[in-house]
């Protein structure tokens, strides 16, 4: 499977989330998302590839996990575009138990709340960081991608194909203060999340 995505800052979450409930998107999950990468030696950084186990805590408490692979990125037509593997798993710690007895180790955490919704073929989430704009990712097809990006009310230009990295460098260089994508970069395991 190809993931094809764009992302955008999102300047006012309630207005796009009613957007996009207007315009027809049912919300699927709504709770904590983490992000725990692996890595061995760098070897899979260096050939641009991610290896994760990626937890979810639904608000009703309910959880899952996927363990996943990404490919190296590239950029077609405006798009982000990155070759993905995942396998569902009721037990992120075992996951992540079996990845470091295969030798690999963590090397990155990201942790957010996030809302996911269905819109036609496209999944949008927001998502909130413990310090950082929060942010809206759409993945589809391009033609559906393109019908959620108009959902949103998010002008398109606002939309790229650009990293994580780059929304958290833009945030340090606008405000001065480090992003935090990470619980353990704020010395804490429970954020009080912005305003959603």
């Amino acid at each position: 499977m190809v993931e094809r995505e764009l992302k955008a800052v999102v300047p006012d979450p309630a207005r796009v989330r009613r957007s996009l409930e207007a315009a027809g998107a049912v919300r699927t999950f709504a709770g904590t998302m983490a992000d725990r990468r692996f890595d061995r030696d760098g070897t899979l950084l260096a050939r641009d590839e991610v290896l994760r186990v990626r937890s979810y805590q639904a608000e009703d408490g309910a959880t899952r996990a996927q363990i996943g692979w990404k490919g190296p990125v590239t950029v077609a037509d405006g798009y982000k575009l990155r070759p993905e593997h995942e396998i569902e798993t009721p037990d992120a710690a075992a996951a992540e138990a079996l990845l470091t007895a295969l030798g690999y180790r963590p090397i990155h955490a990201i942790d957010r709340y996030v809302e996911y919704y269905r819109l036609d073929d496209a999944v949008v989430r927001i998502e909130w960081y413990p310090r950082m704009d929060p942010l809206i990712e759409v993945e589809g097809g391009a033609a559906a991608i393109e019908r959620a990006v108009a959902a949103t009310g998010i002008p398109r230009d606002r939309f790229t194909a650009e990293s994580l990295v780059a929304f958290t460098a833009r945030y340090r260089e606008r405000t001065g203060s480090a992003p935090a994508v990470s619980l353990a970069e704020l010395g804490a395991d429970r954020p009080e999340w912005p305003a959603r």
